[in-house]
């Protein structure tokens, strides 16, 4: 017994907390229910989530601080939450990423950091449709990675981008995973309340599977070290949360059971297999735990807590990355809900002048002789073990570089060019750079004195290419194409400068300009050659340039700069034209202007809006009466607030709200997956959940006054879960559904059950959005699998036409524009760039027109005016509302006043158009919704004359309001003639009817013949005029543009009466 009373090193431990200006804060983190622990760090970058979608993170320096603003450059990973990440710890800049949207993506961290947003992964891998829950690194094998999306469990080898192992044996979605020290073992905790010990080299992977913790809540495993020994946390029957300690020998029996508490969030497990250290942090909690593991009873002594701020996530930082002068054996990144606070345990010494050697025993360095195809054919090699000694001469520093690359083992050639795709400087061949250069000297790294050059024919690099590599094949139909439609497009166009710099090519074509150059070069020159090449360089293409071209900011330099004669040298003079002018004649609408609504007809401090919303749905939607908005809590929850009196014509609700406002709500068994209001009944709301079912709800007229579980009626729509629900925009009654079974459906909503009339196939994938032409004649949708369909359901349930669309796959949205000859698409390319591409319905092989607009992970929401062809476009969490013209003629779409809101936007809510201010000049109105609020926002056209209806902005409109036929009629075949409504108000006069007739117009466009026309004196004209005639010929102007009444007002009275006189 005498172990128990040996004094451990690592038992007075303290955590030490630096003072808040040595933290990082300001930061936007939101809550999120992943199965990660939504902060990673390595020896140079820490790397978080970052806001509340989670959908991109913040790549900081490791010894950051201070203040960060929101402005900073991110990476906009993926396109929903990023539920797991985690730095690779053979190459401090590479990160890998798991998302969500099914995506797993590996990223380099340039050595300084990010300077600007990033967008654009190394290497792109997708789990079929399935959330990702878990990535991580081979702890021993470079370039081996592990993944986690369901019931199955997958090893990628990402020098050939290939599945090298699939495991299938969970029954259920897996919690998390864990390697041994040795990389030989993997370890899993699953949804099904089991664990699992797999061997992936092995005739049958599954080891030893047991019982764990008895409760289906997250639960967590790590391996402890080289030992055989796992260690698991997670919740018992009774929720308590337990700790269990077992010997994988020996896997059904629990070493160490220990209760703690009752608390509801997970306890992420953080080890330290050097010093036998474990740090529990419980998501949600106040107080990280620091306990000392040992092999005997008790196993578990615990050390000082620390108490301190909320936690949503906790790494350990690698040891290399330690202050071992300061007596530091460990320290913890704690990401809280505004800031990331380094805690450093610190074992006390009288004196840190010298180096404490028996605090520091040796550790894995960061390089490693095993490759993943070396690991995979069985072969076993330890990583390298390095002091931290700061003397030591053993690659302590961060392991940065251009690329990750590892030398050449054995007789196999291991190289990371098909991963990463490194661009060829012009004047080489893809070929000639397809060996891999070694990686610098480093301690116990063997030293190649010549690396052998290898080729591949045409029909190998055909076959390593990844099929989410971003590759682009040319396009060889013509294609017109805007440039970037930003900020500081109408200062640059405006500019007196008249010469312009086309677009920056983007990183795809700037890669296929490279590969397709010949020459031979080392890699270090191409590298050097690639970062210092001039990003100015024009893509020689057939496409016509825009009329509207966007110059980089360096063109707003002095025409007289140097630099600037250099790189206009070799780029074509084009003269720009005003985007408003390409049609001969200035847009009515290029000066929009959008004005919120004064505070008393907002609504204000709405509690508990919730953003888990899906990316197929707008999140808001409203009409003239009432909004709903989704709320946080059990289940599914839409709030339907009642609008106040002002906000719109239709708004009944008295303008006070209490300060913080709980809105009723529509309560459901199952997540929200949309909603929408009956465009015909401002009372009926249709909402569609994650278990197939849409439920109808009936307001009560004055608004909902308590919450209610209670819809009017429940139908059974589809067998998984609904991604859109939208009314038919002429017949009443018709409903239109698509869902996860990849169909369309048209339900008859006028008989009960509601029974679905039309069902339209021919989707292969996620159906992101769908739209009806104005006149409910054709439907179109955009999906996943790259296409965009024309459908004319009435006819057929097969696609009428089809054609690619955007090439990312984060989401899209379609529009019918210009009286359903044309569609508006919105997407992201294939380097996350949002792009608006314009189709004509007749011709979906390609758009006619394509607009970048500027890398984010949200989608953009559109919404068409078609009387104006004013397209308007936003993301969520959003600030700036995007406004373009639709027009049939180049340039397309014409880039209109923005509208910049003072802050972000949870969505957007447009109005019919029977409920604009005419009077105004107001020819759109939506109800924007905020962090708390709703607000209606008016977009107006400044007109002289206000008081005149302006007829040239507002023809007659199509009815949308009301219906034009039933919905059985509908289905039946009818045709009805389109229902238009004038918006001219009673007594107002038109604005035609004041301006100059079509005679005197044509009387003065119509040529003087040459006998009436006097003839100039040329002569006279040139001579210099006398004081007096000159003052002569001023007054004789100014009397011919005066109009003189030499009638006098008393002329005008009328006298007094000849009886009067009498009286």
């Amino acid at each position: 017994m005498a172990w128990r009373f040996k004094a451990s090193k690592y038992k007075n431990a303290a955590p030490i907390v630096p003072k808040p200006e040595a933290c990082i804060r300001d930061i936007c983190v939101g809550s999120y229910q992943t199965y990660g622990n939504n902060i990673c760090a390595s020896a140079a970058f820490m790397a978080f989530n970052w806001e509340h979608v989670g959908s991109s993170m913040a790549v900081l320096p490791l010894d950051d601080c201070g203040r960060k603003s929101k402005t900073m450059p991110l990476l906009h990973a993926h396109s929903d939450t990023i539920t797991d990440m985690e730095f690779s710890p053979f190459h401090d800049g590479l990160l890998l990423t798991g998302s969500q949207d099914s995506l797993v993506k590996v990223w380099h961290i340039p050595p300084e950091g990010l300077k600007e947003s990033l967008s654009t992964p190394e290497c792109t891998l997708s789990q079929k449709q399935r959330r990702v829950e878990n990535v991580g690194f081979h702890p021993v094998a470079d370039g081996l990675i592990h993944v986690a999306s369901g019931h199955e469990l997958a090893l990628w080898d990402l020098t050939k981008q290939k599945e090298a192992f699939v495991n299938k044996d969970h029954s259920e979605v897996i919690q998390s995973t864990s390697w041994k020290k040795d990389g030989r073992l993997l370890v899993t905790s699953c949804k099904d309340k089991k664990v699992r010990v797999i061997d992936p080299r092995a005739a049958s992977p599954v080891l030893n599977v047991a019982n764990s913790h008895q409760n289906i809540k997250d639960s967590r495993v790590v391996w402890l070290g080289d030992q055989d020994r796992i260690l698991t946390t997670g919740f018992d029957a009774a929720r308590l949360r337990q700790i269990m300690i077992r010997d994988v020998r020996n896997l059904s029996q629990t070493q160490k059971t220990l209760e703690l508490d009752c608390s509801t969030g997970i306890l992420m497990p953080l080890f330290d297999a050097d010093t036998n250290m474990l740090f529990l942090a419980g998501k949600g909690d106040t107080t990280i735990l620091y306990m000392e593991l040992t092999d005997r009873e008790p196993y578990l002594i615990e050390g000082l807590r620390h108490s301190g701020e909320q936690t949503k996530g906790a790494c350990l930082v690698p040891k290399r990355a330690l202050r071992v002068m300061e007596g530091e054996v460990n320290r913890v990144l704690q990401l809280a809900g505004s800031s990331v606070v380094p805690i450093m345990y610190q074992v006390p010494r009288k004196s840190y002048r010298d180096y404490h050697a028996d605090l520091y025993p040796d550790t894995s360095g960061c390089v490693t002789h095993l490759s993943a195809p070396m690991w995979l054919d069985n072969q076993d090699c330890p990583v390298p073990v390095i002091s931290l000694h700061p003397d030591a001469n053993n690659s302590t520093q961060p392991r940065l570089g251009p690329k990750p690359f590892s030398a050449s083992q054995g007789n196999e050639e291991f190289s990371f060019d098909k991963v990463f795709s490194v661009p060829v400087v012009p004047g080489m061949t893809k070929s000639d750079s397809a060996t891999s250069p070694l990686s610098g000297p480093t301690a116990g790294t063997p030293i190649s004195s010549s690396t052998p050059v290898t080729k591949q024919s045409s029909e190998e690099k055909d076959k390593s290419l990844s099929p989410t590599s971003d590759v682009e094949i040319p396009h060889h139909k013509e294609e017109y194409t805007n440039g970037k439609s930003d900020t500081s497009l109408e200062e640059e166009v405006n500019s007196s400068d008249s010469g312009y710099i086309p677009k920056t090519p983007s990183t795809a074509d700037r890669r296929k300009l490279f590969e397709n150059t010949d020459g031979n070069q080392s890699f270090a020159d191409r590298r050097r050659a690639y970062e210092m090449r001039s990003v100015s360089v024009a893509v020689e293409s057939d496409t016509p340039p825009s009329p509207a071209p966007l110059r980089r900011r360096d063109s707003l330099k002095s025409r007289k700069s140097p630099d600037r004669e250099d790189k206009r040298a070799s780029v074509p003079n084009v003269t720009t034209k005003r985007t408003s002018t390409v049609f001969g004649k200035v847009s009515k609408f290029r000066h929009l202007k959008g004005t919120p609504g004064h505070k008393s007809v907002q609504v204000e401090n709405i509690k508990n809006i919730s953003r888990q919303i899906s990316g197929e749905c707008n999140g808001f939607y409203a009409n003239g009466v009432r909004c709903a908005v989704p709320v946080s809590g059990g289940g599914g929850r839409v709030a339907v607030i009642e609008l106040p009196l002002g906000a719109t014509p239709g708004a009944r609700a008295p303008p006070s709200h209490p300060a913080a406002l709980h809105a009723p709500a529509l309560l459901h068994p199952a997540p929200l997956q949309d909603w929408a209001f009956d465009p015909f009944r401002a009372e009926r709301l249709l909402v569609a959940c994650d278990d197939g079912q849409v439920r109808e709800w009936i307001i009560p007229d004055g608004g909902l006054q308590e919450s209610t579980n209670e819809p009017a009626r429940t139908f059974s729509a589809h067998p998984d879960k609904i991604y859109i629900v939208r009314f038919h925009p002429t017949a009443s009654d018709v409903l239109t559904t698509a869902a996860h079974d990849l169909t369309v459906k048209i339900w008859d909503l006028s008989v009960d059950p509601p029974t679905a009339a039309i069902t339209l196939t021919g989707h292969t994938e996620q159906i992101f959005a769908l739209d009806w032409s104005p006149c409910g004649e054709y439907l179109a949708t955009v999906c996943k699998d790259g296409l965009v369909r024309i459908y004319q359901p009435r006819a057929s349930a097969a696609p009428l036409r089809s054609g690619p669309g955007p090439a990312g796959s984060r989401g899209a949205r379609v529009v019918w524009a210009l009286h359903a000859t044309h569609l508006v698409v919105t997407g992201f390319d294939k380097v996350s760039e949002r792009q608006i591409l314009l189709y004509k319905a007749s011709d979906l092989s390609a758009p006619v027109c394509t607009v970048g607009l500027d890398v984010s992970p949200a989608i953009l929401q559109t919404h068409l005016d078609h009387d104006s062809g004013t397209l308007f476009l936003t993301g969520r969490g959003d600030s700036t509302i995007y406004c373009y013209e639709v027009t049939c003629e180049p340039p397309f779409l014409c880039a209109l006043s923005h509208h910049r809101c003072a802050s972000l936007h949870q969505g957007i809510a447009f109005l019919h158009k029977n409920l604009v201010a005419v009077e105004k000049v107001e020819f759109a109105r939506a109800l924007r919704l905020t962090n708390g609020n709703i607000e209606p926002l008016s977009f107006t056209v400044p007109r002289i004359k206000s008081e005149l209806f302006q007829d040239d902005l507002f023809p007659p409109t199509l009815v949308t309001w009301e219906a034009w036929q039933s919905g059985a009629d509908w289905l039946a075949g009818k045709h009805v003639a389109p229902r238009t409504f004038s918006l001219q108000p009673p007594g107002m006069e038109p604005l035609s009817a004041h301006t100059a007739s079509p005679v005197g117009r044509d009387s003065r466009e119509r040529p003087v013949p040459a006998a009436a026309k006097p003839k100039p004196d040329l002569v006279r004209a040139h001579m210099p005029l006398d004081p007096k005639e000159k003052q002569d010929s001023i007054m004789k102007s100014m009397s011919a543009k005066v109009t003189m009444n030499l009638k006098l007002e008393q002329d005008s009275m009328e006298g007094v009466d000849e009886a009067e006189w009498d009286q």
